[in-house]
């Protein structure tokens, strides 16, 4: 999650005369990475990149606490200053009786007020747009300028548009639609958080977006001013399916803290009151089930030396600690925190404490040394990281690049039926609306995008998707590769499987004319159905193969076979044989004859003939001229008898 926040705002809560390189470079190294620092007139941007396990830090607030603590720690005065908020006198009128649920929503807050729309003031409309975001008018700025300030998600809605007595959140229901703010028009999908008035009309889906039936225009008199911390799991899942990324929806699905709404509200009326001649015409609405809960955590002393390797002062240690917001106590042996609001998502274990204190002293301060090793690790060949090393290596060397390309593909890269395909519910564009079935398509993409290169070997393992009814789509890890180049041989691409397999230990791999390309070949390991060469064209093959059978059946195990102290036979015997007979059935015929004989290879093929080299041996003696003619008389006549073949 990337954020973008200006030095002079930065500085309304961080007192320090740090420079904006110098906290820059302190916070990177202690805490989330600033990506750059940029002069912007007479102030500085800092473009802050946040991890989604620290939405605390999604705000200027949040980063002037952490700034603060890591700028002490190393040696530089600094301190943070919360934000000074007052609770406002209100009315005890209650405009609108809202009902909550709170399976759906932890907190939820509303005011009404009277404002006057117009332009912001040019400091809010400067910092809002130089952290990233536009300026739209008085009211709707003070929503985006508290949540950059303070971290929550607030809105407001058109009081009078609204036109309604009650507001009651609920579970959308599946088939309801809502138009947003921006005038685009959702089929609700069911689950979702929303607000209904008196009528039973969505005016809002909590936590995502406001809808256009109630948004603020030039015309607005009164607003309802709304803040709710939502039930995170449910705006992930609604953001994602609808397709609305919002900054209110990133923050909401991380677990915001529910204390920091109030302060929220404070902040939002202070400024409607100062941007917007705001006045206050309700009570304030407070509506809080699910109150956080305090947790206290323990840390022992011992434990924080040897696990970041250092001795840490435990007074260096607790400072550390409080500078972050914690509640910290030094007892004789550890040190007690209570975890403040805003770090409950994150801070389960002692070990989550140790990181908070090995971070603000200085990664690169902790001593560089290698675990000592205890005992030595066989290495495991069952692995199937290992032999996918193994096979990328063997490919490097005969040639190959490896490519990586989506798994996502487009209507025409889809090969096979539609009604067959893993469909994406919320794609990216229509280029990314299927899971892929085969990997050959999007690696003839890579050769057609590469028209200017004449000779291209590449390949690719990666996962195939099939459908399943009712169930998540079977993963299946597949090898593929295509070869282009001028008089691209269909024999070259079977040696380099035969090869391959040969050297991950797999010998029973059989080769028969392709059902499903017609030119080309599909391949058997044993009976089990392995994959394809196909020939596309005169200078284009590819090949698919299961790569999860291919796991299953290798082996590295060697069966020693001495050298036979008796010397061969060898001799080649040519056939005139229909072109229709595969030569793998030949050469299986021949073998059978005899075990004595030891290796049958094509040699030669013209035509109808066939000349095939042969060798005998017996591992116990000097084999004779007259067992060699009696297996040779037994060959002969058998492949005429099964195949029609006569010796030339």
């Amino acid at each position: 999650m990337d954020i973008k926040i200006l030095d002079s705002w930065l500085r309304d809560f961080l007192k320090t005369k740090a420079n904006p390189e110098k906290i820059g470079e302190i916070l990177s190294a202690t805490s989330v990475s600033v990506d750059r620092i940029e002069k912007s007139g007479d102030d500085y941007i800092y473009d802050i990149e946040v991890t989604t396990n620290r939405p605390d830090l999604a705000s200027v607030t949040g980063i002037a606490r952490e700034a603060a603590a890591a700028l002490n720690q190393h040696g530089i005065n600094a301190s943070y200053e919360e934000p000074r908020l007052k609770t406002p006198e209100t009315p005890k009128d209650k405009l609108i009786e809202i009902t909550s649920d709170p399976k759906l929503v932890n907190r939820l807050l509303a005011v009404a007020m009277k404002v006057e729309v117009g332009d912001s003031s040019k400091e809010t409309r400067e910092r809002i747009e130089r952290s990233g975001t536009r300026s739209l008018n008085n009211v709707i700025d003070v929503t985006n300028y508290v949540m950059k300030e303070i971290g929550h998600p607030t809105h407001v809605f058109d009081l009078d548009r609204l036109n309604t007595k009650t507001l009651t959140v609920r579970e959308a229901k599946s088939g309801e639609t809502i138009e947003t703010l921006d005038n685009k028009k959702y089929v609700l999908r069911g689950g979702e958080i929303v607000a209904v008035d008196d009528n039973g009309r969505i005016v809002d889906l909590l936590g995502i977006m406001g809808l256009e039936n109630s948004v603020v225009t030039e015309k607005t008199k009164r607003i309802l001013y709304f803040i709710n911390t939502n039930e995170p799991t449910r705006i992930r899942k609604a953001s994602m399916s609808l397709g609305i990324r919002t900054e209110a929806a990133v923050l909401n699905e991380k677990n915001i803290d529910s204390e920091l709404a109030y302060k929220a509200l404070l902040l939002g009326i202070e400024l409607f009151e100062k941007n917007a001649k705001g006045k206050l015409i309700s009570e304030i609405t407070d509506i809080y089930p699910n109150k956080v809960k305090e947790k206290t955590v323990s840390v022992r002393l011992s434990r924080i030396n040897k696990l970041i390797g250092i001795e840490i002062e435990p007074q260096k240690a607790l400072k550390a600690l409080k500078d972050l917001g914690f509640e910290a106590k030094l007892l004789k042996e550890s040190i007690e925190v209570v975890v403040p609001s805003f770090r409950l998502g994150d801070i389960e274990i002692e070990e989550d404490l140790i990181e908070e204190i090995a971070r603000l002293q200085g990664y690169e301060n902790l001593p560089n040394i290698l675990p000592p090793q205890t005992k030595v690790v066989a290495h495991r060949f069952a692995d199937g990281f290992y032999w996918e090393k193994r096979v990328k290596q063997a490919f490097k060397y005969w040639g190959f690049t490896e490519v990586y390309t989506y798994s996502f593909v487009s209507t025409e890269l889809f090969e096979g039926p539609l009604e067959e395909a893993v469909e994406i519910n919320n794609p990216l564009n229509e280029e990314f609306v299927y899971m892929r079935k085969t990997l050959v398509p999007s690696l003839l993409k890579v050769v057609s995008d590469n028209k200017e290169q004449e000779t291209i070997k590449i390949f690719e393992i990666a996962n195939v998707y099939h459908k399943r009814k009712g169930d998540l789509p079977q993963e299946l890890l597949t090898l593929a590769g295509v070869v282009k180049k001028e008089k691209a041989n269909f024999y070259e691409v079977k040696g380099l499987i035969e090869q391959l397999l040969t050297d991950l230990g797999i010998k029973d791999l059989e080769f028969k004319s392709s059902d499903k390309t017609g030119i080309g070949a599909s391949l058997y390991v044993g009976k089990e159905y392995l994959g394809e060469i196909e020939i596309l064209d005169n200078n284009l093959i590819d090949f698919e193969l299961n790569f999860e059978l291919i796991l299953k059946n290798a082996s590295l195990k060697k069966i020693f076979k001495p050298l036979s102290k008796f010397p061969p036979i060898v001799e080649d015997l040519s056939f005139n044989i229909s072109k229709s007979i595969e030569t793998k059935s030949v050469i299986d015929e021949i073998k059978s004859k005899s075990k004595l004989i030891t290796e049958v290879e094509l040699m030669d093929q013209y035509d109808n003939s066939r000349t095939f080299h042969i060798v005998y041996q017996d591992p116990e003696k000097n084999l004779t001229t007259e067992e060699v003619s009696q297996i040779r008389e037994k060959i002969i006549s058998d492949l005429k008898e099964k195949f029609g073949a006569s010796l030339k």
